[in-house]
C-alpha cells in the first residue's frame, strides 16, 4: 500500500503557510516589502535557513519577488479585474458608471452589514481613524486628500467584513476607481454642498459600524451610494447642457 508514516512538518512549510494566509487575508498587500531576513526570522522564531527555504518556495510560486538591493516584496498578485479593452469601454460609456455604482451598492451594503458583526475592535478603530482623517482633510478643503481617504474608508469596511474573495475582488476594482476610470471623485469634492453631504454620509456609516448595527450600516452605505449616483447624473446633465449652450452661442456668433 502506498501509505507512509506522517512526518512532522518542516519549519519552512509553517512559515510558508503563515505568509500565504497573510497575503490571502489582505494583511500583506501587493508591493509591500517584507521585514529583513534577520528581523523576520526573529519574529517567526525560525532559523534563517528555514526562512530562506520558505521565501524561495513562495518566490517559485509567484507570491513573492526579490528586488536586488531593496529586499523581498509581495508580488503584484491582483492585477486588473478587467482587460484594457474593457477598461477603455468603461471610461467612455456613462452606462458603465451607474452599473458600477449598483454593483458597489450591493456588495458594499453586504460588507457593511457583515463588518458590523464580524469586525474586530481593531478593524473598527481603523475605520474610525480614517474617518477622523477625512474630517481633517475636509477642513483643509483638499479634494485630492478627501478622495483618497474616501477610497481607504470604503476598503477598510470591506476588509472588516473578513471575506477574502470579496476583499481581493474589490481591491482590484477600487484601483480603477482611484484612477478615475469610473468617475472623477475630486470633481465631486469641489462642490461645497456635495462635500458636506458626503462627509455627513460617511459619519453615519461610521457611527452605525461603531454601534455594531448591521441594518443601519447597510442602509447608510446604500443611501450614500444612491446619493453619489444622483450627484454624478446631475453633474453629467449640467455638463451636457453647458456644451449645448456653448455650441448655440458659437453658432449665433458665426451667423
Amino acid at each position: 500500500m502506498p501509505f507512509q508514516k506522517i512526518q512532522s512538518e518542516k519549519l519552512s512549510q509553517s512559515v510558508v503557510r503563515q505568509i500565504e494566509l497573510l497575503i490571502l487575508r489582505g494583511i500583506l498587500r501587493p508591493d509591500e516589502r517584507l521585514p529583513s531576513e534577520r528581523d523576520l526570522s526573529e519574529r517567526l522564531g525560525v532559523s534563517r535557513p528555514s526562512l530562506r527555504d520558505a521565501i524561495a518556495d513562495l518566490q517559485d510560486r509567484g507570491l513573492l519577488v526579490s528586488r536586488p538591493g531593496s529586499g523581498i516584496f509581495v508580488a503584484e498578485v491582483l492585477g486588473s479585474a478587467f482587460s484594457p479593452a474593457l477598461v477603455e469601454l468603461f471610461a467612455s460609456h456613462e452606462e458603465a458608471v451607474f452599473d458600477y455604482i449598483d454593483f458597489r451598492r450591493d456588495l458594499e451594503g453586504l460588507s457593511a452589514e457583515r463588518a458590523a458583526t464580524r469586525a474586530s475592535d481593531t478593524d473598527l478603530q481603523v475605520i474610525d481613524t480614517i474617518f477622523r482623517k477625512m474630517e481633517a482633510a475636509h477642513l483643509k478643503r483638499d479634494p485630492s486628500d478627501e478622495a483618497a481617504l474616501d477610497a481607504q474608508f470604503h476598503m477598510a469596511i470591506i476588509e472588516a467584513s473578513h471575506n477574502v474573495v470579496m476583499l481581493h475582488m474589490m481591491r482590484s476594482m477600487f484601483d480603477l476607481l482611484r484612477s478615475g476610470v469610473f468617475y472623477n471623485r475630486q470633481m465631486m469634492f469641489r462642490q461645497r454642498t456635495t462635500r458636506e453631504s458626503l462627509l455627513d454620509q460617511h459619519r453615519q456609516i461610521n457611527a452605525a459600524l461603531q454601534a455594531r448595527d448591521p441594518r443601519a450600516a447597510r442602509e447608510a452605505i446604500e443611501a450614500h451610494l444612491g446619493y453619489v449616483e444622483k450627484a454624478i447624473s446631475e453633474g453629467n446633465r449640467a455638463e451636457r447642457n453647458e456644451v449645448v449652450a456653448r455650441q448655440r452661442l458659437e453658432h449665433e456668433r458665426s451667423r
